[in-house]
């Protein structure tokens, strides 16, 4: 039944108005559409009760879309007093690559009981087979759109790339991004977290602090000529006090990417990684890579970076399993027990994904070698892994925030994190747990005695090793302070759930704003 008012005997139907405007298309303006709307709904005697706006969003997926996202709720939850949902056309509603994810948003405000009207279309959304039609054929139209406008985006940084400029990603310890005009004149660095500022700017990288260059330098010849391991060489860099371009102390992984990565011998080099989309990343074989060679300066000499890469190639010898298990027995006699951390730990041997991939499990890996733990050391590896893990969050998250113009405390007793003197966040890490069927899950317990604003929940990978993704969650949102996730937990849930805390930092940013004279 729709939702409506009496005035002077006509029923006027009461109306909610969403809009999105994506930064490809200002003539879609979120201004243009509501004039659209509002006469349409005089047209149709209706009145906008409630606006849901996305300004500069991705119609991909609903992930940012923080407007889409309300009115699902609101529709679910049926705190709002409306009927009808105003919609400029198709493209607004989402250009999502499956047009299913378009229809079931579209199904739960049907099935709430709202209808969605797409007042700009040729075709009345009255449920017809012809409507129907119409509609899949559109959404199958502007997701192909966004395919094909990924493959023009894509063409055009494979385009940069060969010509020499860098797209995406941090510069790395002892590089920097150096932004360019057209003609290739240096504009200035550009800081940790900077974009460059005119669509026609470009980003190279130049050679950092002389101090990181030298200290990048040592690092292959410690590894080369001296024979240390990675994780040898991030115990000196960590005992001399010296950070990683982020902050960190060092590890095994960012020594190796140091000493793996073609950039510090002035290659640039693109598509190692796909994410076209917003789908699943997917790593791509090396002959899909987009490359130039000697684009930037280079601070290795490329006879010290091969020579590095034979070294590493040559650790990765494909073993049989009888030497895998070896490897294995003897580390379990050198230690005494055995954990995957342990075992990641080591320079000589494959790593415990590996022995899992093998053996199918870790635990069958150590039964075949005739191990059997009397103590769970693996959760106590773990344990110490996620107290050290969950300390660098809290401590990245106050640094960027700062970086951002933010100002933060931190409350010993607590944990709690204040910001701008305006909100209270809680940061907790939640450990993944298989199932007897080998199902993921996670416990989350809130803390909900500190009443925190924001809780930003880390579910980490299978191995708890690194974060698989975060869920920022409003105090207001959340009524159940314990939960149990799953893989994936609905709409609802997954609502508030995001690949980084990029998000996040954009909300606690703070403008510097000039005072009039």
């Amino acid at each position: 039944m729709e939702k409506g008012i009496s005035i002077e005997g006509s029923q006027v139907i009461l109306a909610a108005a969403y809009v999105r405007m994506s930064t490809d298309h200002q003539k879609y303006s979120t201004e243009n559409q509501m004039a659209a709307i509002r006469e349409y709904a005089a047209r149709h005697n209706m009145e906008i009760t409630s606006i849901y706006e996305d300004d500069g969003r991705s119609g991909l997926n609903i992930s940012g879309r923080k407007g889409l996202k309300q009115l699902i709720q609101d529709v679910e939850s049926k705190t709002k007093e409306f009927s009808s949902i105003l919609v400029l056309d198709v493209t607004r509603w989402g250009r999502f690559p499956d047009p299913d994810e378009a229809a079931h948003y579209e199904y739960i405000c049907r099935g709430g009981g709202y209808d969605i009207r797409y007042v700009a279309e040729q075709f009345a959304n009255d449920g017809s087979m012809a409507s129907a039609v119409m509609k899949s054929v559109k959404r199958v139209m502007a997701g192909e759109y966004s395919r094909e406008l990924s493959k023009k985006v894509f063409r055009g940084q494979c385009h940069l790339i060969k010509l020499g400029f860098r797209q995406g990603g941090h510069a790395g310890y002892g590089l920097r991004r150096m932004m360019v005009d057209e003609q290739g004149n240096i504009k200035g660095e550009l800081l940790y977290g900077q974009c460059k500022s005119l669509q026609t700017d470009r980003v190279i990288l130049v050679p950092g602090p002389a101090e990181e260059v030298e200290i990048v330098r040592w690092m292959y010849t410690a590894f080369i000529e001296e024979g240390y391991s990675e994780a040898s060489i991030a115990a000196q860099l960590n005992k001399k006090g010296i950070l990683s371009d982020l902050g960190r102390e060092w590890t095994r992984g960012t020594v190796h990417e140091v000493l793996s990565n073609e950039k510090y011998i002035g290659n640039n080099v693109f598509n190692r990684i796909s994410f076209k989309l917003k789908e699943k990343r997917q790593e791509n074989k090396p002959e899909e890579w987009i490359r130039l060679d000697s684009a930037f300066e280079a601070i290795i000499e490329p006879r010290l970076f091969y020579t590095a890469q034979g070294i590493i190639r040559a650790r990765s010898i494909k073993l049989s399993n009888e030497e895998m298990l070896d490897k294995l027995k003897s580390l379990r006699e050198k230690k005494g027990w055995l954990s995957g951390i342990i075992i990641d730990e080591q320079d000589n041997m494959p790593s415990s994904s590996s022995y899992q991939h093998r053996f199918g499990s870790l635990v069958r890996a150590y039964e075949l070698i005739g191990y059997t733990p009397d103590r769970d050391y693996r959760y106590i590896e773990i344990n110490r892994h996620l107290r050290k893990f969950y300390a660098e969050i809290v401590e990245d998250t106050i640094r960027k925030i700062k970086e951002l113009g933010g100002r933060v405390h931190r409350e010993v007793t607590s944990d709690l994190i204040y910001i701008n003197n305006e909100i209270k966040v809680s940061v907790i890490i939640c450990r993944c747990l298989k199932t007897k069927t080998g199902a993921s899950r996670w416990k989350l317990q809130l803390d909900s005695g500190l009443e925190p604003d924001i809780t930003i929940a880390i579910r980490m990978d299978e191995d708890n090793v690194t974060p698989l993704d975060y869920y920022l969650l409003p105090a207001i949102d959340v009524e159940n302070p314990k939960m149990r996730l799953r893989e994936n937990n609905g709409l609802a849930l997954d609502a508030y759930r995001f690949d980084d805390l990029e998000l996040f930092f954009m909300l606690t940013e703070r403008v510097p704003i000039k005072e009039a004279a």
